[in-house]
């Protein structure tokens, strides 16, 4: 019996509907905290089918009992959300842990102490309390931000405080100074009305120098097997943040559709505020400066946060980058 034109065509397409798609492979993404604005681009590609066009399927967890370091070098996340200054101390350790892409080029970073304290630069900060968090380059920083401005650190006092609410305690007069987020810590005072003065890291690079934070981590191991897999990984995330820098309200509708308990003021003010933050000069997102990672890593060594020097080179790469 020979097959109609129609009977054919309508075969072809019966065939073509029963035909099984290609599998996504899965990857799992840790962040370094609850979601957040740094996080947007993630976010971004996740919710707009970025990830599912380069052949992925992301799960995107926070951190719960091992942080995102831990994870990646035990093989429970395939990518993570660091810091250079904790994957320095990582790598001195031993861990084979790479960053693959700076999500923000410059630190954002500052510290802020209640405006009635009237406490504008680090000389400022003697005879005040620090709410530490307990990580080993938080007293090198504010020694040498003191004593690069003629002041003695040995009169700070340094309360523990763990990964309280830093707003919630300078507002409650229980820390004087504490170190915080502009892009997000920052705004979220302006907005409760929280009166601060704010030293921003940006402006004393001369004493302590600038470093990526946060940056986007993967193991030696995931990048010389897998190397394809980094590849789409990176193309998706970056057309993620491109996203972000180019449309900040609607990169903060995405991320608030996904963490509604996030206040919306909060953190339409915080994409806006980062979204020319995530490229600034560089020629394109995600891409770092061996002599960022060297004079970070040198700094460190000089002020006993390490025993010596980490290889720089080996800390990061610009290879998986669209």
């Amino acid at each position: 019996m020979k097959l109609t034109p129609i009977i054919f065509v309508t075969g072809l397409l019966l065939a073509a509907c029963q035909a099984t798609p290609e599998p996504l492979d899965k990857v799992v993404v840790m962040l370094d905290w609850v979601p957040n604005t740094n996080h947007s681009g993630l976010f971004v590609a996740r919710e707009l089918g970025y990830f599912e066009a380069v052949g992925l399927q992301a799960q995107i967890i926070q951190p719960g009992e091992v942080f995102a370091e831990q994870a990646v070098v035990g093989g429970a996340a395939d990518f993570g959300v660091s810091f250079q200054e904790q994957l320095t101390l990582a790598r001195a350790d031993g861990q084979p842990l790479v960053s693959i892409a700076a999500i923000l080029q410059h630190n954002s970073s500052g510290f802020a102490t209640r405006g009635e304290l009237d406490a504008a630069r680090p000389a400022d900060w003697e005879d005040l309390r620090y709410g530490s968090f307990g990580s080993p380059f938080e007293q090198p920083t504010l020694r040498v931000l003191m004593e690069c401005d003629l002041a003695s650190f040995d009169q700070l006092e340094i309360v523990e405080t763990g990964f309280a609410d830093p707003l919630a305690l300078l507002d409650a007069g229980q820390i004087d100074l504490a170190w915080i987020f502009r892009g997000w810590q920052g705004i979220q005072a302006e907005q409760q009305n929280i009166d601060l003065d704010l030293v921003m890291m940006e402006d004393w690079f001369e004493c302590v120098p600038d470093y990526y934070t946060p940056v986007l981590i993967a193991s030696e191991s995931t990048l010389s097997l897998r190397p394809a897999l980094v590849r789409a990984f990176l193309a998706a995330v970056s057309r993620g943040y491109t996203f972000a820098i180019q449309d900040p309200e609607a990169a903060a509708a995405i991320l608030l559709r996904v963490a509604p308990e996030l206040e919306p003021a909060l953190v339409q003010a915080s994409q806006a505020w980062l979204s020319p933050r995530y490229q600034a000069e560089a020629p394109r997102w995600g891409e770092q400066r061996l002599e960022v990672w060297q004079m970070y890593s040198t700094w460190m060594a000089e002020h006993g946060i390490l025993t010596a020097p980490i290889d720089a080179a080996a800390a990061f790469t610009n290879e998986f980058l669209p």
